[in-house]
């Protein structure tokens, strides 16, 4: 389900857009992109969403910061390709196909329960209660310009284990968690910043057919990860047995 509203009384001209992920009836997939994860790493894949999957895919978005800017780490396939980093919000999967969004607390390596888990950055919501070193400094992300409001995203999951993506430009990483807070994230953590890399697309009808930017204004075309891509990314797909 995609919504929009706006997302600072303030600033009533900006609008973010805002994704609801039934958990019930999709699952989630890390994708490594041509250059991120950085070499060596294995099964890196075609760095696209694979042909097989499009039959699937309903939705794609942005990956989080690389792992040289992030200073966190990363599990792929339930191995370590950076070491992981206590206290750093994570996108973990699960073995058993469940998603989460965590603060990390389990040590550098990987547990055997974790298929793939990728870090960035602090919690912004951890307990459904917004970090309260929300400020504007360098720990969220260097900006284009040293601009404080500018495009960023975020992910974030519900009470119900429901995952909620959100975006849009002129935020502060304070004003990003609240519009996720609103939705009804418990937790959650701040992704992409910067116009060239924050992107969620959607597809309207089997085999990624009539794919669509969450907002008009987003850089990046929503042909994006149809075609291989620099950085590592999201697939969300319908389950199996799930119908369009």
């Amino acid at each position: 389900m995609l919504t929009t509203f706006r997302s600072d009384p303030e600033y009533p001209q900006f609008v973010a857009g805002v994704a609801w992920i039934d958990s019930a009836r999709t699952e989630l997939a890390y994708l490594p992109g041509l250059a991120e994860p950085p070499p060596p790493l294995a099964h890196r894949g075609p760095a696209e969403v694979p042909h097989s999957m499009r039959k699937r895919v309903v939705a794609t978005f942005n990956g989080g910061f690389p792992l040289e800017t992030s200073n966190a780490g990363l599990i792929y396939r339930g191995k370590v390709v950076e070491a992981m980093v206590d206290g750093i919000a994570t996108v973990v999967e699960y073995r058993d196909g469940h998603v989460d969004i965590i603060k990390w607390e389990s040590g550098s390596g990987a547990p055997a329960n974790i298929w793939f888990a990728k870090q960035n950055l602090p919690p912004i919501i951890d307990n459904g209660k917004l970090n309260p070193n929300l400020s504007d400094g360098p720990e969220w992300g260097e900006t284009v310009n040293n601009a404080v409001r500018l495009w960023r995203s975020g992910i974030g999951i519900d009470s119900h284990g429901n995952l909620l993506y959100a975006a849009a430009n002129y935020q502060t990483v304070e004003s990003l968690a609240k519009v996720l807070q609103r939705t009804g994230a418990v937790r959650a953590l701040e992704l992409d910043i910067n116009e060239d890399w924050t992107s969620f697309i959607t597809y309207r009808h089997p085999g990624a057919g009539e794919p669509s930017n969450l907002l008009p204004e987003m850089y990046r075309p929503p042909e994006r990860y149809l075609t291989p891509d620099e950085r590592d990314f999201f697939a969300v797909y319908l389950r199996p047995k799930e119908k369009w």
